[in-house]
């Protein structure tokens, strides 16, 4: 069952999001999913990510019309010549990219502007957020359950000093937005496209699914947490270094936290993004 909590609405009562279908939703219709992820340096890996989403998303039976947007965020080994190579037996990838490396938060907004169907899922190239999870997730957005579905990773399979970060930056984050999610750094994400077309995202680093978790909740639209597999690696190494990634990140979060009581005091303005009934 899905791991559900409430987010405040600016100025309202708190809503739940796993209540029944919004009047209008398609119960059972097939759903039109954009798959959207960056690439950087994954040529051990992005062969075999892009060709099981494929295989997923063109076999699944509650799956409509479908695509594949990998940004590459300026790699220097052959990710990009494979992905071009992909899209010769798969029209339905598109490609994005820059000419020098510009972080994974660069990389994931771009290649969410590049998607144009009803739902996005986030993913990473790095094959450890295998796409089956999305079984879990397809009967909640056919019955309209809710506009920003998060995976919740039961069993994180990164080494030990990545995982108590993940936990300490995720404790800090739901204590400065008074949200209490399980998983607040989760990358597997899927979220109707209006509304993650419209956010502003700002991260040039690896803090990208932190940033979509605040944002959202930023303009008042409630996360539905759902459990899924982690699996390791495929192959190659992470892009980052993890002290300075710690440190980044620590920064971000705190920046997050500052903005959020910005917010709070009048200070800022939510940015304009689709309401709930937009959004569906």
């Amino acid at each position: 069952m899905p791991y559900t909590h409430d987010v405040p609405r600016a100025g309202g009562a708190a809503t739940d999001p796993s209540a029944g279908p919004a009047t209008g939703a398609a119960t059972g219709a097939p759903v039109g999913i954009s798959v959207a992820a960056p690439a950087y340096n994954e040529a051990d890996n992005i062969a075999a990510a892009v060709t099981e989403w494929r295989d997923y998303l063109e076999s699944h039976p509650a799956v409509g019309v479908w695509e594949i947007v990998v940004c590459d965020d300026g790699s220097t080994d052959a990710t990009r010549a494979i992905l071009t190579d992909l899209q010769r037996r798969c029209p339905e990838l598109v490609v994005v990219g820059f000419d020098r490396n510009r972080g994974a938060g660069a990389a994931i907004a771009a290649a969410i502007a590049a998607t144009r169907l009803d739902w996005v899922v986030l993913l990473d190239s790095d094959g450890q957020f295998p796409i089956a999870n999305l079984d879990r997730f397809l009967t909640h957005l056919q019955a309209g359950d809710g506009t920003a579905f998060s995976g919740a990773r039961i069993h994180k399979a990164d080494a030990l000093a990545y995982r108590w970060g993940s936990a300490a930056s995720g404790a800090v984050s739901n204590l400065l937005h008074r949200t209490r999610y399980r998983d607040f750094n989760s990358i597997f994400k899927v979220v109707r496209g209006p509304l993650l077309r419209a956010l502003p995202l700002e991260s040039g680093g690896m803090n990208c699914s932190t940033e979509i978790t605040a944002r959202v909740a930023e303009v008042g639209h409630a996360w539905v947490e759902i459990p899924i597999e982690h699996r390791e690696r495929g192959g190659g190494s992470r892009g980052w270094r993890f002290w300075r990634g710690a440190r980044d990140r620590a920064l971000f979060v705190g920046y997050l936290g500052y903005r959020r009581w910005l917010l709070r005091r009048g200070v800022l303005r939510a940015p304009d993004a689709p309401s709930a009934e937009e959004a569906r």
